[in-house]
């Protein structure tokens, strides 16, 4: 109720902040590099936005999709592989709509990165988790995915690009969706949700890149050390140092 009001009450100067956003933010590129790596012990599928396509890394093996099988493949001994189906904008139906016409490698593990832009566009959560329900059934489907790992939205209220109250706003928007994400696995024992990790909720600002609203090397790092956790034990992977 609050933040209805909230919206009523400051939607001009919020339109308006974000009309201003827009077109004077720095526009990074999506992160260089293959976007699929053939591997044996273990496969991922990574779907999501520009967090995913690794916007604010210059190589996709300093990015979310690329440090996270690093991070496995040293854990586990052995070679992982991973296909990133991701594009900077996309809010959750159109990355469904894209994961759709896209040819799936076989996968263990789906990772969304998605509501970022649901926040921003306005997107009711329940359309949003409607498209990350139809992602995880497509995911088992046509690809063979055991277990799902949906990342919680970031802190927005600690967005350098943004300007206050937009980034106030943005942040409750963005713990709205969380909240409803929860509700909506919670009872589902091969979905989980991830948030960042809390070095990255703490200091969001100094772990990002130069654009104020993407993580940086240093912020990918992080998360993909905190999801290489949920994976090892959501499917209960012994590493190779318990195997030694």
């Amino acid at each position: 109720m609050r933040l209805t009001l909230a919206k009523i009450l400051l939607g001009p100067l919020l339109l308006w902040q974000g009309s201003r956003v827009r077109p004077t933010a720095l526009r990074l590129p999506e992160a260089a590099g293959e976007r699929s790596l053939d591997g044996g012990a273990l496969r991922l599928l990574i779907v999501g936005d520009s967090s995913a396509a690794g916007v604010g890394a210059s190589h996709q093996g300093e990015a979310l999709a690329g440090r996270l099988a690093q991070i496995l493949a040293a854990r586990l001994g052995q070679p992982v592989g991973w296909q990133l189906v991701a594009t900077s904008g996309h809010r959750s139906v159109q990355a469904l709509a894209h994961l759709r016409v896209t040819e799936l490698a076989p996968a263990d593990v789906l990772i969304t990165a998605l509501g970022v832009n649901d926040v921003v566009d306005q997107i009711a959560p329940d359309e949003a988790l409607a498209a990350l329900d139809a992602i995880d059934t497509l995911a088992r489907d046509r690809a063979g995915v055991r277990l799902s790992l949906h990342c919680a939205a970031p802190p927005m209220q600690a967005f350098p690009l943004l300007p206050q109250p937009l980034r106030w706003f943005f942040g409750r928007q963005a713990a709205r969706f969380n909240a409803a994400l929860l509700n909506r696995v919670s009872n589902q024992l091969s979905r989980r949700v991830v948030h960042l990790p809390e070095p990255m909720q703490r200091d969001a600002a100094a772990l990002m890149a130069e654009d104020g609203f993407h993580p940086g090397p240093r912020g990918y790092a992080l998360w993909a050390e905190a999801l290489a956790d949920h994976i090892t034990m959501g499917l209960d992977l012994p590493s190779r140092s318990m195997a030694t």
